[in-house]
């Protein structure tokens, strides 16, 4: 009979969760590895590692944070039940005396999902929660329970004189003990006994049981004087209240459980709150082609948004402060230039970043500016661009929701600085739009219904804070996603289900029918594509893991939105005002020599140009002529080129260039005189410090970019000169970062490991417990759990050598080259030259080891 089991032939009981996960299969392994990764960094060695790491407190923590409500709640239940308690005692916590069948229905779930992420372990008759898990969640005056209950009667009776416990004993009509530890049971017992202690508290005053009401869902603490009343003193002496520190009672848990009618929870969650559509019956469902419509329009926005910021910052945009990011004042004159408030212009600002269009250029004077990326990018049909910002936002950690607010050291949060990172923003952002992917096409949901959602899928521990960071993140989800174009007046578009991979819903019933079951998720997320199916064992339902969004779901998002995007046109219309009319968006090449040639005056469903000798001599100092704008104007105007416009080209082309200014320091050059003269006797020219070198030449105190500037300012058009003597053309896009990569997200916490990884690691652990729990020949004394075996050189050689003789397998300790010890099971094949030949049983292949690296050998027992 095996050590392992009864004398009935079943199981015996698992001792330790190291035993307990040895009992696992490897696909079990694999659950618990994807559901808590930081137990994979590094891999174990063997079981009894890996169950020494999952109760570690850090570790746990992590895991009963990724717990939804019910499940947190059964471990509470846990932490004040017995150890080890019954499944029977524990549906009684959760259920109450008097029953509760959606709860009953719902707790083996619950306590599967703690069995697989190794927060219990044991049979359902023999229930342990991890020993850290108990210390975390059990009562304690410094952490109360989020039960509300307090210590049990043997707890805090324990520095209790045994002369008092005598006394209590006998007020309660219990015949007394022999020691206090037996005195202490038979008040449980009491207190545990539902006829007696209702016959009990049925003698109690009324007062006093007003005072029991007041504990009885917590905080268990109350304060005493030195002489209470009698209602008081009726309660201490009978142990319904016990003394834990002068003038501080507490109400026993026994008796609190008495009074819940059984129940740890004054309120159990066992099913998640649905999320509800917005607006009143008869409203809530609107049609899904307006939705996307009105998405698309907004995308189409978000895309000229973009645009116009980085054309702000084309030829340089604002300094970098000091510690990083946009000063307050540069982020307002941004919100200005587009038109929007503060807040908006830093989420447009973060999300131009993490789509890698914008970066800091490095320079010594270091200024944000656009990278080579955004000349790329402005060359890819729209509905491609606006997949790119789309999936850039979705997997971005940057949250812009944080600007202007204070960090830990109360300093403030600029735009584009450091401290804007939070890890779990990709995953509240796809959660939400996972939320709306289940309702039906064309619903837009209660935010607050989408909010008390996600704190039931990750409550916080400790007391609920109404402002936490996940909600936060899920408001600004809300918002963003509808200046972004992924919602339409609140409902998911098609194109926003397509990039999240979230199937079309096909009937509303179907969606209803999925958020009333609490064992199905509310999310496609069973149906969705296997690359958006991988989300930790154990998490919310329907939860994705974060990441950016799939080129597959990107390109689908963009055949989707394509249609629904205006066409770009080829022509404008000209008006005698100087002023010309896009009815659209234009074509790329009509819109960028429009913008240096034109100033926009005014957006909207068409776009209003201006025409003034300022943008006028832009374009002619971009090296276009007066002969190519009339061209351009006359081949992209559905209206004749009005005379107003062609007289402004042609006086302005006349004076371009009569005025040459080149670096000497900086000199202004010109064939007639009469305009030197003209400059130097203009007063508003002191300020250049201007004097004669020659009839035709003036040299300048100043730089060529500011002369350049005066003498615009004075009303003439000065053309920049080369040390060649050639007109320097200048362009908009002279100014561009070096190469810049994309921020890159930061993960919270390990990663989820792929099936590739874990089925290595799981066979890695594996062979590993398999050489550390092997029985050994081990002269003398063997080494200890985890200790690996020691034998002198000599004795290891001639225990191997006769191992190749015999071929029997050995068991040995061995350090490779960077100093990692671990346990093998070999079988020696050959020893030659100071090495071992073996096949590794450990790691299912023939190897070569050093001798020297072996630290002791072991033969194994024959069983």
């Amino acid at each position: 009979m095996s050590s392992d089991e009864k004398p009935d032939g079943r199981p015996a009981a698992p001792r330790s969760l190291a035993e307990a996960l040895r009992a696992r299969d490897d696909a079990s392994l694999a659950a618990l590895l994807r559901a808590r990764p930081d137990l994979i960094t590094p891999v174990p060695t063997d079981l009894t590692q890996l169950a020494t790491r999952a109760g570690t407190r850090a570790s746990v923590v992590r895991a009963l944070e990724r717990l939804d409500r019910f499940a947190l709640q059964t471990a509470e239940a846990l932490a004040v039940a017995g150890d080890p308690a019954s499944y029977d005692e524990l549906l009684g916590l959760m259920a109450g005396d008097d029953g509760d069948a959606t709860v009953a229905a719902a707790l083996p779930r619950a306590v599967a999902t703690l069995r697989e992420q190794a927060l219990v372990w044991g049979g359902d008759d023999r229930l342990r929660l991890v020993r850290t898990a108990r210390e975390l969640l059990s009562p304690s005056p410094q952490h109360p329970s989020p039960t509300g209950l307090g210590p049990t009667v043997q707890e805090a009776t324990a520095g209790m004189s045994p002369g008092r416990i005598q006394e209590l004993v006998a007020e309660a009509g219990l015949p007394s003990t022999h020691d206090a530890v037996s005195a202490a049971a038979a008040l449980t017992a009491l207190f545990t006994d539902r006829e007696r202690m209702a016959k009990l508290l049925g003698q109690a005053p009324a007062e006093a049981r007003e005072v029991l009401s007041r504990l009885v869902w917590g905080p268990p603490y109350g304060q005493v004087t030195a002489d209470p009343a009698a209602h008081l003193r009726w309660l201490l002496g009978r142990g319904l209240l016990l003394p834990t520190a002068p003038g501080t009672v507490v109400l026993p848990r026994e008796v609190a459980l008495h009074l819940r009618g059984g129940r740890a929870h004054r309120e159990t969650e066992p099913v998640p709150p649905p999320v509800e559509p917005a607006g009143p019956t008869g409203t809530r469902q609107g049609s899904p082609q307006v939705v996307d419509a009105t998405a698309a329009g907004q995308a189409y926005t978000a895309l000229a948004t973009v645009e116009e910021l980085l054309k702000d910052w084309d030829e340089g945009g604002p300094a970098v402060l000091r510690a990083g990011g946009l000063s307050v004042r540069d982020l307002k004159r941004t919100a200005v230039a587009l038109d929007v408030s503060e807040p908006v212009a830093a989420f447009w600002v973060e999300l131009a970043y993490a789509a890698g269009l914008i970066a800091s250029d490095g320079e010594a004077d270091e200024r944000y500016a656009a990278t080579p990326a955004h000349d790329e990018w402005r060359e890819r049909p729209a509905a491609d661009r606006w997949a790119d910002l789309a999936g850039a936002w979705l997997a971005a950690t940057r949250t812009a929701g944080l600007v202007g607010g204070r960090d830990a050291k109360d300093r403030t949060l600029a735009a584009l600085g450091p401290g804007l990172d939070r890890s779990v923003a990709p995953e509240v952002r796809r959660r939400v739009l996972a939320l709306l992917a289940a309702l039906p096409a064309g619903t837009s949901p209660d935010p607050e219904s989408v909010l008390a959602r996600l704190r039931w899928e990750r409550p916080l521990r400790g007391p609920q804070q109404e402002d936490d960071l996940r909600s936060r993140l899920a408001r600004w989800t809300l918002q963003e996603a509808e200046l972004l174009g992924v919602t339409g007046r609140g409902a998911l578009s098609s194109h926003g289900r397509a990039l999240l991979g979230a199937p079309e819903p096909h009937a509303a019933d179907d969606a209803a029918r999925t958020q009333d079951s609490p064992d199905v998720p509310d999310t496609p997320g069973d149906k969705l594509p296997v690359h958006h199916r991988a989300a930790p064992a154990g998490a919310p339902a329907g939860t994705v893991p974060p990441g950016p969004a799939d080129p597959q779901a990107r390109a689908a998002a963009a055949r989707l939105l394509a249609p629904l995007l205006p066409e770009p046109l080829d022509h404008v219309l000209l008006q005698a005002d100087l002023t010309a009319v896009a009815p659209g968006p234009l074509q790329r090449p009509l819109a960028d020599v429009l913008d240096v040639l034109a100033d926009v005056e005014s957006k909207g469903g068409a776009t209003v140009y201006r025409f003034t000798p300022a943008s006028v001599r832009r374009a002619l100092d971009a090296g276009r002529s007066a002969s190519d704008l009339h061209a351009f104007l006359a081949a992209h105007s559905r209206t004749p080129v009005p005379q107003p416009l062609a007289y402004l080209i042609d006086d302005v082309a006349r004076r371009h260039g009569h005025l040459r200014v080149g670096a000497a320091s900086a000199y202004v050059r010109c064939d007639d005189d009469a305009v030197l003269n003209e400059i130097l006797a203009d007063k508003r020219s002191t300020a250049l410090r201007l004097r004669r070198l020659a009839p035709t030449v003036l040299a300048a105190q100043a730089d060529p970019a500011a002369l350049l500037e005066g003498l615009r300012a004075l009303g003439y058009a000065p053309a920049a000169e080369s040390a060649e003597g050639d007109v320097v053309i200048t362009r908009a896009d002279a100014r561009r970062t070096p190469p810049r990569t994309p921020p890159e997200p930061v993960p919270e916490g390990p990663p989820v490991p792929d099936a590739t990884l874990l089925a290595a690691a799981v066979r890695a652990i594996r062979a590993g417990d398999l050489a550390s729990t092997a029985p050994r020949k081990t002269p003398g004394t063997p080494p200890a759990p985890g200790e690996l075996p020691r034998t002198s050189p000599a004795e290891t050689l001639a225990t191997v050598q006769a191992a190749v003789l015999t071929g029997e397998a050995l068991w040995i300790g061995y350090v490779n080259a960077d100093g990692a010890a671990s346990q093998r099971v070999i079988a020696p094949v050959r020893v030659e030259g100071g090495f071992v030949t073996a096949y590794d049983h450990t790691a299912d292949e023939v190897r070569t080891y050093p001798l020297h690296r072996i630290t002791g050998v072991a033969e194994l027992a024959d069983d």
